[in-house]
């Protein structure tokens, strides 16, 4: 007969499950939510007398958010803003994950499409949209010809929330600074935001996204005004299938501008 103690015991690995947690990370727990100094080792360019390189350390401000505006706006390509996300100390979300899930797709990619966080397939491979969802999206991308090579995809934070669950506000506003520097340095043609998480956050707006689909928006980018499609998320569609039709309207107005763009050329 089971102890009293293992009964609790059964008792809280029961509780885990129903909240999502499918793995164990390290042998001490942790807080996540600890305040906890963003700062990053990156190296100064040789300056013109050539002088060899030397490590320079980056302070944190008062605010990670800040911190991390000031880091990214630093560098010049995506290569580089990868390397210093994979540095970055500010958001919570890495201390529990497994991997950095960046981006996928091209570099010189026209569109570029934002969902909302990894998960566990993505935080296993360090890609974002890898799993059944991310499947699905290149199914949904390839029936109006495009594939990997033609598309950037990553989401609003780069580290998988532990027990797939909602990113936190602070956890987005994190990265934010970096995902705005990405998408400056992307400089796409269209913007694709998948789920009303990703919408809501990129365009801050409070509107649903069955408000927010079927129609263009806009992005404000350097100077220049994105054009933005805000549509459903596939991991939404893999749950109400029967939803697919108004993802493949907004599929069908994002090929119409892809296509309208190719006849101005």
């Amino acid at each position: 007969m089971a102890t009293k103690q293992e009964k609790a015991a059964r008792a809280l690995l029961d509780w885990y499950q129903a909240m999502g947690v499918d793995e164990v990370i390290g042998e001490e727990p942790v807080n996540c939510f600890a305040e906890r100094p963003a700062s990053i080792t990156v190296q100064t360019p040789a300056s013109s007398r050539g002088e060899a390189e030397s490590p320079r350390r980056i302070a944190p401000k008062t605010a990670s958010t800040h911190s991390a505006r000031e880091i990214g706006a630093e560098v010049s390509t995506l290569a580089e803003l990868g390397a210093l996300v994979a540095k970055f100390d500010g958001c919570s979300l890495k201390r529990t994950a497994k991997s950095l899930c960046f981006a996928r797709g091209s570099d010189q990619a026209r569109v570029m499409l934002i969902g909302e966080a990894p998960g566990r397939d993505e935080d296993l491979q360090g890609k974002p949209f890898v799993g059944r969802a991310g499947q699905l999206l290149d199914r949904m991308l390839a029936s109006i010809g495009l594939s990997e090579e033609d598309v950037y995809i990553t989401n609003t934070v780069y580290w998988r929330p532990p027990g797939n669950r909602t990113p936190t506000p602070e956890e987005i506003e994190a990265c934010a600074p970096f995902l705005a520097r990405q998408i400056e340095l992307l400089s796409p043609s269209v913007l694709v935001l998948l789920g009303g998480a990703a919408a809501k956050t990129i365009l801050n707006t409070s509107e649903g996204i069955m408000r927010l689909r079927g129609k263009w928006l806009s992005y404000s980018c350097s100077g220049r005004d994105l054009p933005a499609l805000a549509t459903l998320h596939p991991a939404f569609l893999l749950r109400k299938p029967e939803q697919k039709r108004f993802a493949w309207r907004d599929l069908l107005m994002l090929k119409a501008m892809l296509d309208s763009e190719v006849r101005g050329q």
